[in-house]
């Protein structure tokens, strides 16, 4: 199964039948979770891509993924969808120019140089935000609305 179905079994294990409502967890009870979920991984219940990794990385891991899928799973979160706190907050987060530059900003206190650094973290997201668009293909676009589309 794969591990958003492990959470829901484990969890519906702990705490009985789930009735569409919120599903809280008392410390007992996250503990009872997190052992269940580590038993079922070490004994390939549950997927885990690359293999299972040692005990400790696991019991690492585990209190993390119950918590993002009692945020995310309708079935345990009353079947609210989910909506991310800072939504964008990842936004080029593979970026070694912009990680630098954030680190940059995070360290100086001159409101001028902090301005401009911001000013060119701004324009970096903008142009991976670019970079991540399609092309759009003219030829696909009928007749009347490819004058919409800017050539160059």
């Amino acid at each position: 199964m794969n591990q958003r179905q492990g959470v829901f079994a484990a969890v519906e294990a702990v705490v009985g039948t789930i009735e569409g409502s919120k599903v809280e967890l008392s410390e007992r009870q996250k503990k009872e979770v997190y052992a269940l979920l580590f038993s079922m991984f070490k004994s390939g219940d549950i997927e885990y891509r690359g293999g299972c990794p040692d005990d400790a990385k696991l019991l690492k891991y585990i209190p993390g993924l119950v918590n993002n899928w009692l945020r995310k799973d309708p079935g345990l979160n009353g079947n609210v969808k989910y909506e991310a706190k800072n939504p964008g907050s990842r936004s080029g987060a593979g970026d070694e120019q912009l990680k630098a530059m954030k680190a940059l900003a995070a360290v100086t206190s001159d409101p001028e140089a902090l301005a401009e650094i911001e000013a060119a973290i701004e324009q970096r997201k903008a142009e991976l935000a670019k970079a991540k668009q399609q092309p759009i293909d003219i030829n696909n676009l009928p007749e009347h609305l490819r004058r919409f589309v800017k050539v160059g």
